[in-house]
């Protein structure tokens, strides 16, 4: 892919004033090339790090992407904020964001997520719409459809927030004869099943769904028991479903029901990953092309691992950027005084300090027991009580803990 260059720290932030036009539902040039993205989390503090300047480095590099790749649309879905009340400083993050996409030509496309509050997204929806800039409203029973032609014909594109059972519920509420959800699987499929979908047509639904398969990591929110869950064929009826809600990129049951991840590591957990965004093309009914353009952070996220000597000497660091996120772990026997503050002077963006040690090693995390079925309830508690303590139960102990269980 034909891409501009963009230089690792200098994209400047230039703020505008809004472009106003008509809406135009034409798409020039032979397909539909759309530029998916999700869960940006504007306004995020990562261990106390507020992370708006990372923010806005990586939002005005998404910006030349789709102006590098000539995008015809951006969908962003869900996940705009990190906070259903986002601070002053995100929102104009985002008005900039917004601005800069439309004065560029680029239709934008977006949804509430579970971090944002549906209301405050949808905030001038009807006014922005005007700008080409299509926003999800609070789900009242309906889900908005953006129509679009190319050469190759019609393309929909459906606007599904965050959907939980009792939003749909309460919007099918007096409607004689309408099942009320009572699981998330479903309140989708119900919200789907409502749309009157032409087959004939390219159909394009953004949404922001856990989706039954797909890997997550630490930096997400986690329904106890999967309860959250839906099932990829719900989906069947799109030609590309664009998710949000998962920060690991990834496609689950085929490759066109497409998780884009975040355009910023969030977590440790993430360390190993590239960051990217996802490029779709629509050509003619069936024919979709997707790829990815990987995104250059301003400061990359990583872990070093050594004895206190070992991660301050200056071969250690030498050559690598210090400015970078760090998660330090050192293997020094006994804790370094006021090690955080030693390290900041060679790693002022050091946010989080472990140790691995003897000492740490034995503070294991509680496992599953072994052979559960052969150990009797004495056997399993006091190999609970060891784990957790790291040490046996007294001589005492052990004769209250066996008159409980009925032993003495």
């Amino acid at each position: 892919m034909d891409l501009v260059k963009l230089p690792k720290k200098e994209l400047g932030i230039f703020w505008r004033g809004a472009a106003v036009k008509e809406p135009v539902s034409h798409i020039s040039g032979g397909l539909m090339k759309l530029l998916h993205i999700s869960d940006l989390h504007i306004g995020k503090r990562m261990n106390e790090f507020p992370m708006i300047e990372d923010q806005k480095y990586i939002l005005d590099q998404i910006c030349a992407i789709a102006e590098g790749i000539q995008a015809d649309g951006v969908i962003i879905a869900g996940d705009i904020y990190d906070k259903a009340v986002p601070s002053a400083e995100a929102v104009q993050l985002f008005d900039y964001f917004l601005t800069r996409l439309s004065e560029n030509g680029r239709k934008v496309f977006a949804i509430s997520g579970n971090h944002d509050s549906a209301e405050r997204i949808a905030f001038g929806a009807k006014l922005m719409s005007r700008s080409d800039v299509f926003v999800s409203p609070v789900y009242d029973g309906t889900i908005d459809k953006i129509q679009l032609e190319d050469r190759y014909g019609e393309l929909c594109i459906y606007l599904l927030p965050f959907l939980k059972p009792v939003s749909v519920r309460h919007a099918l509420e007096g409607e004689a004869g309408a099942d009320m959800p009572e699981s998330y699987q479903e309140a989708v499929k119900a919200a789907i099943g409502r749309l009157k979908i032409d087959p004939c047509a390219r159909n394009v639904l953004a949404a922001h769904q856990f989706v039954t398969g797909a890997s997550r990591c630490e930096s997400e929110d986690v329904v106890v028991g999967g309860l959250d869950n839906v099932d990829v064929e719900i989906f069947d009826a799109f030609d590309y479903v664009a998710l949000g809600h998962i920060h690991s990129p990834q496609s689950v049951g085929r490759e066109t029901v497409r998780y884009c991840g975040t355009p910023l590591k969030y977590s440790f957990s993430e360390v190993k990953q590239e960051k990217s965004v996802t490029v779709v093309e629509l050509k003619e009914k069936g024919n979709v092309a997707i790829e990815t353009v990987p995104l250059v952070p301003l400061h990359d996220m990583r872990e070093i691992k050594g004895s206190y000597l070992e991660v301050t000497a200056r071969s250690f660091y030498e050559g690598s950027d210090t400015q970078d996120y760090i998660k330090a772990t050192l293997t020094d026997e006994e804790d370094i005084p006021d090690g955080m503050q030693k390290l900041r002077v060679i790693y002022p963006n050091l946010m989080r300090l472990e140790y691995d040690n003897s000492r740490t090693r034995q503070s294991r995390e509680i496992g599953a027991a072994q052979n559960v079925e052969k150990k009797s309830g004495l056997e399993l508690f006091e190999e609970f009580y060891e784990l957790q303590n790291n040490a046996k139960m007294s001589e005492k102990q052990a004769e209250f803990v066996a008159c409980l269980f009925g032993q003495i």
